[in-house]
């Protein structure tokens, strides 16, 4: 048996997930700030970003995109348990954990400035405003991003490790209720 359950682990993921969006939403500063995202991003060399300084619309954008995922994660928590257990993230679980591994994986193979594979050419003149990207997934590699895709990862890694245990158990509580009643 976990020590922690699934259902407490995907709801803190979710209340996480509903505070990213408030802090992007009034205050994206913050995030960028914070002692974890500064350990990681120096540990795996991830350049800063000044892109979270203010608020701005992508900030925004994605501070409903997050409290979209967060809402909608803890919606399908009050669903049925056979529902959620084994339906809804006996899929989800894997399926994130390969994206936010890839995400990871590529945030930190093409950081720029590295002598890992870089995704723009030196050549390149940096366009946009204060970000200034040369590409789309340039702006990918910085220090908040790679923070939050890796600890996403480990997270649903978490949650699926328990979830397999979880619906084991669940699996056999079911079969001798069944074994019981036809008794």
């Amino acid at each position: 048996m976990a020590l922690i359950s699934a259902m407490t682990i995907l709801t803190s993921l979710c209340l996480f997930h509903i505070t990213l969006a408030f802090f992007f939403f009034t205050n994206p500063n913050t995030i960028a700030d914070q002692a974890l995202v500064w350990v990681l991003g120096e540990a795996m060399g991830m350049p800063e970003t000044r892109f979270f300084d203010t608020p701005s619309p992508t900030s925004s954008f994605l501070a409903v995109v997050l409290f979209l995922v967060g809402l909608s994660d803890l919606i399908t928590l009050s669903m049925p348990e056979e529902i959620w257990l084994v339906h809804i993230w006996g899929a989800q679980a894997p399926a994130r954990i390969v994206v936010f591994g890839v995400l990871t994986l590529f945030t930190y193979i093409s950081a720029p400035g590295s002598t890992r594979l870089s995704m723009s050419h030196p050549n390149v003149p940096f366009m946009g405003s204060a970000y200034g990207t040369a590409s789309g997934g340039d702006g990918l590699c910085n220090r908040v991003f790679f923070a939050f895709a890796f600890l996403e990862f480990i997270s649903w890694f978490w949650v699926w490790v328990t979830l397999k245990e979880e619906t084991r158990a669940f699996a056999v509580r079911k079969r001798s209720r069944r074994s019981s009643v036809s008794r």
